[in-house]
C-alpha cells in the first residue's frame, strides 16, 4: 500500500520559515491542505499550545476543508519546514482511499483521545459538588452528533441507529 508522502509526490511544495504561519486560526478555509514533508510545527489554539507535531505525512487545514469552516487553530513552524500542499484539498482526498482513510484514522484518534480525556475528567470529578457537569453533556455531543446536513444514513435498514 503507498505511503501518505508517496501519494503527495505530484503536489507542489511550500517551504516555510521558523515562526511562519501556515494556517491562522478563524482565518477562513480556502480549501487547501497541507502534508508535512520534514520539519516541526505547533498547534495552538488561541495562545494555547495544544501540541507539537514532527511526524512526515502529518495533516493539517482538514477540518476546516472538510466541515467548510474557518481554520480550527494556528498552525507555526517551529523550524525549517516543507509541507507539500494540495490547493483542492477535497479533490485529493477524493483521489485516493489511502488517503481519505489516513484522515479518517487521524480524526478518529483525536476523538477517541478527547472522549477518554473527557470521562477521566468526569469520573475524578464524580460526587464533587463542583462537578463538571457540562461533560456528560460534552460527552454526548461528540459521540452522538450527527450533522444533518450529511448524505449518509447511519445504521441499516433493520437497525437504523449504529452500534456503539
Amino acid at each position: 500500500m503507498p505511503d501518505v508522502l508517496d501519494l503527495c509526490a505530484g503536489l507542489p511544495e511550500r517551504r516555510f520559515a521558523t515562526g511562519e504561519c501556515l494556517l491562522e486560526q478563524g482565518a477562513p478555509s480556502a480549501g487547501v491542505l497541507y502534508v508535512l514533508a520534514e520539519g516541526s510545527v505547533e498547534v495552538l489554539k488561541g495562545d494555547i499550545h495544544v501540541t507539537t507535531v514532527s511526524q512526515p505525512g502529518a495533516f493539517f487545514g482538514e477540518i476546516g476543508l472538510l466541515l467548510d469552516l474557518p481554520t480550527s487553530a494556528t498552525v507555526r513552524a517551529l523550524e525549517p519546514t516543507r509541507c507539500y500542499v494540495a490547493e483542492d484539498g477535497k479533490a485529493f482526498l477524493a483521489s485516493s482511499p489511502v488517503l481519505t482513510l489516513a484522515v479518517a484514522r487521524l480524526l478518529a484518534r483525536r476523538l477517541h483521545h478527547a472522549t477518554t480525556y473527557l470521562a477521566d475528567l468526569k469520573q475524578q470529578f464524580e460526587g464533587h459538588a463542583a462537578s463538571l457537569s457540562m461533560l456528560d453533556e460534552v460527552l454526548d455531543a461528540l459521540v452522538h452528533h450527527q450533522d444533518e446536513d450529511l448524505d449518509v444514513d447511519p445504521g441499516s435498514d433493520r437497525e437504523r441507529e449504529p452500534n456503539y
